[in-house]
């Protein structure tokens, strides 16, 4: 199928009228759950500019925003009054996915919506200071181990965030307590290579693209990655967390779901347009452009993968005191 179709105004028409030709909807809309120029902004742009430039869309896709607790109110908005559009996509992460297994999106969970997919993902790193004594992974851990009161973790967002976490995975990998992190909240990846430089943290948590230009450039050191498998380009050299004995990995997808009440029609056509956008040439562009790294997960798979995340973090947050 070449382009999106608008099930509760075409497909019962075309039960009619046999043999009908099914057009594309009138519009179609990508709600970003927070102000402009952030994570939700750049899903929603992969999305709306790719499948323009890909012809599977006849008309631009607008974005709107709505901010309000990291895509709670979005999430509300969606599921209380939009839930059977099937003309809206609304961005979502992995953070989305933690913040309902913190129970912050309400009196919603993961069920109430229908997860589309995942169009590209970021991955968590461990960093250090360029001049820091640790080398690898097990240096940091062991290090840790001996002393944890010495080493402040600073990352983007408040306890409980994507980077917070990430610090408890390492003290738990040293068998310390998570809930005694000596944690630093600090407003983004510029804020913690600055403390880095600055000798105010001694461990910096972050993600791939946020820091890899830096540590081409010998400003931080990467001690890991947090993916499957090494990742191309600046990271090529950089082993990941696997690879040095720890079998954990962030993987900071970037993705979507539509309304829980949308048609099985409707949610699987927007599932075959998203799995033809993926193999297209003008989505790879745009996805590069964007910084992110190939990650395409649509449709059922999605759906497991935002509910084992969900099953994780609960376990992960339950275990770190939150």
């Amino acid at each position: 199928m070449k382009k999106l179709v608008l099930q509760a105004a075409v497909f019962g028409v075309a039960g009619v009228l046999a043999g009908a030709a099914l057009a594309a909807p009138d519009k179609t809309e990508c709600l970003a759950g927070a102000k402009p120029g952030g994570g939700f902004d750049v899903t929603c742009r992969l999305a709306a500019n790719s499948l323009l430039a890909a012809k599977l869309i006849d008309k631009p896709m607008p974005v709107t925003y709505m901010e309000g607790g990291v895509g709670a109110v979005a999430y509300n908005h969606v599921v209380g009054k939009r839930s059977s559009d099937p003309t809206l996509i609304t961005a979502a992460s992995t953070g989305s996915a933690l913040l309902l297994a913190q129970g912050k999106f309400g009196q919603y969970d993961e069920n109430a919506v229908r997860w589309l997919g995942a169009l590209g993902a970021d991955y968590g790193v461990i960093v250090v200071a360029a001049d820091s004594p640790y080398k690898t992974m097990k240096d940091l851990v062991e290090a840790y181990k001996k002393a944890p009161n010495d080493f402040a973790i600073g990352g983007g967002g408040a306890v409980g965030s994507q980077d917070w976490m990430k610090a408890a995975i390492i003290a738990k990998s040293a068998g310390q307590d998570p809930k005694k992190i000596r944690y630093v909240a600090l407003e983004g990846g510029g804020a913690v290579l600055t403390s880095l430089q600055g000798g105010h943290i001694k461990i910096g948590a972050g993600e791939a693209s946020e820091m890899a230009k830096h540590h081409q450039a010998g400003k931080v050191r990467i001690l890991g990655v947090m993916a499957p498998e090494r990742l191309p380009g600046d990271l090529k050299d950089v082993p990941t967390a696997k690879e040095q004995g720890f079998d954990f990995d962030w993987v900071v997808w970037r993705g979507y779901y539509l309304g829980g009440k949308i048609s099985d029609a409707d949610y699987q056509s927007w599932v075959d347009t998203f799995q033809k956008l993926a193999k297209s040439p003008e989505f790879a562009k745009e996805r590069e452009e964007r910084g992110l790294y190939p990650y395409t997960v649509i449709g059922a798979d999605f759906e497991k993968v935002v509910k084992n995340d969900v099953k994780k973090f609960k376990t992960l947050a339950a275990e770190a005191g939150l």
